[in-house]
């Protein structure tokens, strides 16, 4: 069965689901994209390696990168080879002293752990024409479909609303968002907090 090479286009808010986002993959070379609904973590997971953001502690991804690297575990291709009832199914293809293996994973954690690894990702044509999406050159809906989808989107945090907390406060949130591995969220209160400081 011939693959078709994808690529991350783009993650953006879900609309659909609540608290999940659209990881939008891309056909190299070609117009057709390939939408899936993944869960937050998987999708902060993808946005801080593609925006080469390092964490204050190894994510479960950054883990398994240095444990497969440890062990001169090479992962060599990402493949979405099925697609049951609206769910994707995926596998990493491994090598290890030119023994290769496939292991089954769930697809938002196989492509965070390609785009850690820098490798290939794969789909079948079936897939593609069951699920993907057609973008069209003129205006219209695909248009709008594409402006809101490739491009990767991070929670935004208003300055004024970070400014009616107590500096207490916001190292509360501060410690949860870090805890909670949110490190955009962390982010927009550490500047806040260097404004206080700095006033």
């Amino acid at each position: 069965m011939k693959k078709v090479r994808l690529e991350v286009v783009g993650l953006s808010y879900s609309q659909t689901q609540s608290g999940a986002y659209t990881l939008v993959l891309g056909e190299k070379g070609g117009k057709r994209r390939l939408p899936i609904i993944i869960g937050g973590f998987e999708a902060q997971a993808i946005a801080i390696e593609i925006e080469k953001m390092t964490p204050s502690r190894p994510l479960t991804h950054d883990l398994f990168k240095t444990f497969a690297s440890s062990y001169n575990i090479e992962i060599t291709e990402i493949i979405i080879y099925n697609l049951v009832e609206g769910v994707f199914f995926a596998k990493l293809v491994c090598n290890r002293d030119g023994k290769e293996t496939e292991i089954d994973a769930r697809t938002s954690d196989a492509i965070a752990i390609a785009v850690r690894f820098e490798c290939p990702i794969y789909t079948y044509e079936f897939i593609l024409k069951d699920a993907g999406v057609l973008l069209d050159e003129s205006v219209g809906e695909e248009d709008e479909f594409a402006e809101k989808a490739l491009q990767i989107d991070k929670p935004k945090f208003s300055e004024t609303e970070l400014s009616s907390y107590t500096t207490a406060e916001l190292n509360d949130l501060l410690n949860a968002a870090i805890e909670d591995e949110n490190y955009e969220k962390a982010s927009k209160i550490h500047e806040e907090l260097n404004k206080r400081k700095q006033s």
